[in-house]
């Protein structure tokens, strides 16, 4: 191919060389500038969820509907939504420490309470946490006051979010040591649960409702979702038949009383007595404590290990014990898969408007295509190929669609710094969350701007095609005579 050729033609054409390039340069640019909010955007959710809440891979029960660590992704159903426990635990958890490419392990016991704290009250996520592990699971988890929870300790974790709403409403500041009082309802009855404030820690950056997590020991967690635990009580068939057959004084006036919230003088019900219940209920062995039913078992990867692809291995080897593995975007809710649905949704459009932008190039190449058919007819006359006439006309379309793409990329970053230098504020909590803070900024991506030169070269590759063989088709002698 004769570059000068090439250059040439790109000369002759000029007017609607310009306007080709100014048509692919704004479909570029709308594909850099959106793809590189949205991109950043998904690098950012992934580094705040993976490193503070969900890891890179969650082992859950299976069902027909995908769960999240807090319940359901589907609405409708999240509304009546109970939390399943994670079957064959302990064999699950072998066959996974046997898996290559893991860097660290942990368990989760996910439920919800409402807690009172001096006069506050507000609805809160429980998150029961295996202590020895969970924490050096998550790097974005800081602590601020206290000390995080231990491995056979009772006791619950808030955020400092969550402490500076607590001092708003009562007026005072929690202190560590404080009892917080977690009350749950539901199927299996009214459940209450006092346990004492260990720790007030922060998230490096936080995600949509993660400052709504109390992280609390497992068993508290159990309680309040009405899980059995391993080591309860079971009444075997002959004490069950007694009871059956017993009346209703015998069962309810025995002398029994250690699971009765009435004080010893017999005075019936009052606060302090519900205090001491509530201690003594949490004085039980050791052993109980570990307990055996989790609701989710979190994975951290190695770097360099892909997720994906470690998730579709896990998964041949969990079907038969009835848990899935998922990625850290199922597991962190609706807000990571609505921002893939936009960032898809997005897409779909600068495709649609590239197919209109291919519309207008045909027409303007083609054009530029008979304003040139004595020259073309020319060079077919004195020998040229139709190949050589179909790499001329694609080198100057492919070298245009490459300008107006470095153009549009150049136009992007030149928005992005200007942008920078405004201080723009993001009104929009999850919007914010979701750019790493209240004021927008926003980065170049090498990655997003190869992808969309490369658009822009196809875009204009794809114009080409049409008018290249309305080119080739040309006579060389009728050229001639009519150019």
């Amino acid at each position: 191919m004769n570059w000068l050729m090439v250059f040439r033609g790109l000369v002759k054409n000029r007017n609607s060389n310009i306007v080709l390039l100014l048509l692919i340069a704004l479909i570029t640019f709308l594909f850099f500038v959106g793809n590189s909010f949205l991109g950043r955007a998904d690098i950012k959710l992934r580094e705040i969820y993976v490193d503070s809440l969900t890891a890179d891979v969650v082992l859950e029960k299976t069902e027909d509907y995908t769960m999240n660590l807090f319940g359901a992704n589907t609405p409708i159903i999240d509304e009546f939504f109970i939390m399943p426990s994670l079957p064959a635990y302990d064999l699950v958890m072998d066959l996974v420490e046997q898996e290559p490419g893991i860097d660290g392990i942990s368990s989760q016991v996910s439920s919800s309470a409402v807690l009172d704290l001096g006069g506050y009250r507000e609805p809160v996520l429980i998150c029961g946490v295996d202590p020895e592990s969970y924490f050096s699971l998550f790097p974005a988890l800081i602590l601020d006051e206290g000390e995080p929870l231990k491995d056979g300790e009772y006791g619950a974790m808030i955020s400092a979010e969550r402490a500076r709403h607590i001092e708003e409403a009562a007026g005072k500041r929690p202190v560590i040591g404080d009892p917080l009082l977690f009350t749950a309802g539901g199927e299996a009855g009214f459940k209450i649960r006092e346990v004492p404030l260990r720790g007030i820690y922060h998230y490096r950056n936080s995600g949509q409702f993660m400052d709504e997590i109390v992280i609390t020991d497992p068993q508290t967690a159990r309680v309040l979702s009405s899980i059995r635990v391993a080591g309860a009580e079971v009444l075997t068939g002959e004490e069950t038949t007694d009871l059956l057959g017993a009346d209703m004084g015998t069962l309810f006036n025995g002398t029994d009383q250690t699971d009765s919230p009435l004080d010893e003088t017999g005075e019936g019900f009052s606060a302090d007595s519900l205090r001491s219940f509530l201690t003594a209920s949490q004085e039980k062995p050791d052993g109980e404590l570990s307990g055996g039913d989790w609701s989710f078992i979190l994975i951290r990867l190695k770097k360099g290990i892909s997720a994906p692809s470690f998730i579709a291995g896990l998964n041949k080897k969990l079907e038969s014990f009835g848990v899935t593995a998922v990625g850290w975007r199922e597991a962190a809710g609706l807000s990571a898969i609505m921002l893939l649905l936009v960032q898809a949704l997005f897409n779909g459009g600068i495709v649609l408007v590239s197919i209109a932008g291919i519309m207008v190039a045909v027409n303007i190449l083609l054009i530029a295509v008979f304003r040139r058919t004595r020259e073309i007819g020319t060079l077919r006359a004195i020998g040229a190929s139709d190949a050589y006439i179909r790499c001329l006309i694609l080198g100057e379309n492919g070298i245009l669609a490459l300008l107006a793409g470095i153009a549009g990329v150049l136009g992007g970053a030149l928005l992005f710094k200007l942008l920078d230098r405004v201080d723009i504020v993001i009104p929009n909590e999850l919007i914010a969350s979701l750019l790493g803070g209240p004021v927008l900024r926003l980065e170049f991506l090498p990655g997003t701007a190869a992808l969309s030169l490369a658009a822009a070269v196809i875009l204009g590759l794809a114009a080409s095609l049409y008018p290249v063989e309305t080119a080739v088709q040309i006579d060389p002698i009728t050229a001639v005579r009519g150019g």
